[in-house]
């Protein structure tokens, strides 16, 4: 079915003769064939987002209905492979039609002449159903991919093969209720609709990222929502990019939307690089992708958000942990903006479109928790972390705001801090984490109560110290007494001892719990064992902060996992020793 172009404004193209299309549907605009969206219908006239450059386009110009939504390919192939908004693997765009993406490109998102081998887990006779498991391929070294039944298909497996396939081939025939159904690797889906499961539980597990103010202070479950919100240059990318590295999940989904193409270049040289620290394996053999980049038609952003979230939602379906890192939903909620100006819609605050909330909700909201379709019970987690861009670091816009209402976790990045050298800039007066509670059985089963008492003591100190800051600016930091100094002091050491990180040096970049807590408890020994210096009649404040072991805190992140145990003892050791040989001189005066 084909209707003629009335109206071009930018992405936006309005065209009529559409009488039987559907909202949703994708199209082929003019005569290079670009790809196209239905935003909204009035009669027989459809309002159009063109994900592509529509320069040239004009009135009269011929548009096709293919009649299908905006949808996937889901299948072996989607590891290690880089695609963009609208899921065209750049890899082969690139060899197709040179350095940049030619208008109209129709490439296939799952090669269609690589072959797999596919293992079958089920027999003919079997009875099967949406997501019920048929076989597996050995994806990457990293991943073992389950070719599951597509929701909605159900019935006896007739036949079922074993071998080498391409994802378009007959794997598996199926007698379902309105007749036989051939099953391939491949399976599509709409990008707007969430992928069915059968329960949505509350997590419970924290997701270990090695980020010590992420994993002690700030903890974000498994199948959580978090936002990282900061000014340019604050480091938002750098922690997404730790966040993706280093994470204890399976498959890792990057959605670089509408950020610059030299953050995405990094992304792009670094990650076949990086070693997973579970297996050995480059960490591109466990990661997806999506490069949508600030130059690329702004139309496009807006749908590499669902992109990324739908393909996380199918290796979610597997069984698997799966975490999705959007940077940015600023660029993406820009995007929603460019559109509803062209549609001429009533505007929300700062002409953003008045249903924001609601988008970025659907969006976030498709993380969680589930028990799968399939019926063996099998649990998979999806977990959403976007950045968000206010402008000059303002949180106080629509974008930061919205976000905000809907997301659990929230570390909020300070750009004095990012300019300070100190990372990750998180800044600990105004994060906060809802997962506390739900997560403190997990805590005290693995690590004991003190693992969280100790950072709610650390909290503490941290904030005593904001408010000693306020009086030291005032009558400067010799009026106080030893007690605060000591707060003061102690303060500091978490923040540079603990807290900050160097994402350079292999041995801080990565901090595993036990590491984390060992660390915390020697500067939180060190405070009460001044504190009772004090008591005990020590005057000379100094003294407790010149200790030789103190140099040894310090140094304590550096040493290496299979160390640190024995370190850690040796360095408390001469803590105590040295502010004892204090205290004892302190009494004898």
């Amino acid at each position: 079915m084909s209707g003629r172009i009335l109206k071009v404004s930018g992405p936006l193209v309005v065209a009529d003769g559409l009488a039987d299309a559907n909202i949703s549907d994708v199209v082929r605009v003019g005569g290079q064939r670009l790809i196209g969206e239905i935003l909204t219908m009035t009669g027989d006239s459809a309002s159009i987002q063109v994900y592509e450059e529509t320069s040239g386009l004009g009135p009269g110009a011929v548009v096709e209905t293919t009649g299908v939504p905006m949808s996937v390919e889901l299948g072996p192939g989607l590891l290690e492979n880089i695609y963009d908004g609208i899921q065209r693997p750049l890899e082969e765009v690139r060899e197709k039609t040179g350095s940049t993406i030619a208008r109209g490109v129709d490439i296939p998102a799952l090669n269609r002449t690589r072959m797999w081998e596919f293992t079958p887990s089920v027999e003919p006779g079997a009875i099967v159903a949406g997501g019920s498991v048929l076989g597996t391929v050995d994806e990457t070294n990293a991943v073992r991919h389950k070719i599951m039944v597509p929701p909605g298909v159900s019935g006896s497996v007739i036949s079922i093969e074993t071998g080498q396939f391409t994802v378009d081939q007959v794997i598996a025939r199926v007698k379902t209720d309105d007749g036989v159904r051939d099953l391939t690797m491949m399976q599509r889906w709409p990008v707007r609709v969430n992928r069915p499961y059968v329960k949505k539980f509350m997590p419970s597990t924290p997701l270990c990222s090695g980020q010590r103010i992420i994993d002690t202070l700030f903890p974000i479950a498994k199948g959580g929502t978090a936002a990282v919100p900061g000014p340019f240059g604050s480091g938002k990318t750098v922690v997404q990019h730790q966040l993706a590295k280093w994470s204890d999940v399976d498959i890792v989904v990057y959605i670089g939307c509408g950020e610059r193409g030299n953050e995405m270049t990094d992304v792009l040289m670094e990650f076949p690089e990086l070693k997973d620290p579970r297996n050995g394996e480059p960490l591109m053999k466990r990661t997806v992708l999506i490069a949508n980049t600030s130059d690329m038609p702004v139309a496009a952003r807006e749908a590499s958000i669902y992109t990324g979230i739908t393909i996380a939602e199918y290796f979610r379906d597997m069984g698997y942990d799966v975490a999705v890192i959007a940077d940015s939903t600023s660029r993406w909620a820009e995007a929603l903006r460019e559109m509803s100006g062209r549609l001429e819609e009533m505007p929300g605050e700062e002409g953003y479109p008045a249903y924001l909330s609601s988008r970025l909700a659907q969006f976030y909201e498709r993380a969680g928790c589930v028990e799968c379709i399939g019926g063996d019970g099998r649990r998979g987690t999806l977990t959403a972390i976007g950045a968000v861009s206010p402008p000059g670091g303002d949180t106080s816009e629509p974008v930061s705001q919205a976000t905000m209402r809907i997301v659990k976790v929230f570390w909020g990045l300070d750009s004095s801090l990012a300019y300070a050298r100190h990372f990750p800039a998180v800044n600990w007066l105004t994060s906060y984490s809802l997962y506390l509670d739900t997560l403190k059985p997990w805590y005290d089963g693995k690590y004991g109560a003190k693992f969280l008492e100790n950072r709610n003591k650390a909290m503490t100190i941290l904030d005593e110290e904001a408010e000693l800051q306020e009086i030291v600016k005032l009558v400067g930091q010799d009026s106080l007494s030893a007690p605060d100094r000591l707060t003061l002091e102690t303060a500091k050491m978490i923040r540079e001892d603990f807290l900050q990180q160097n994402a350079f040096v292999d041995l801080d970049s990565y901090s595993s719990y036990e590491k984390q807590g060992r660390l915390l408890e020697i500067i939180l020994q060190y405070y009460a064992l001044c504190q009772d210096a004090l008591r005990n009649g020590v005057t000379d404040i100094q003294a407790l902060f010149g200790i030789e072991a103190r140099e040894h805190i310090g140094r304590a992140k550096m040493i290496p996992p299979e160390e640190y145990d024995a370190k850690y003892d040796e360095i408390l050791s001469a803590i105590v020793y040295q502010i004892e040989v204090i205290t004892r001189g302190g009494e004898s005066q």
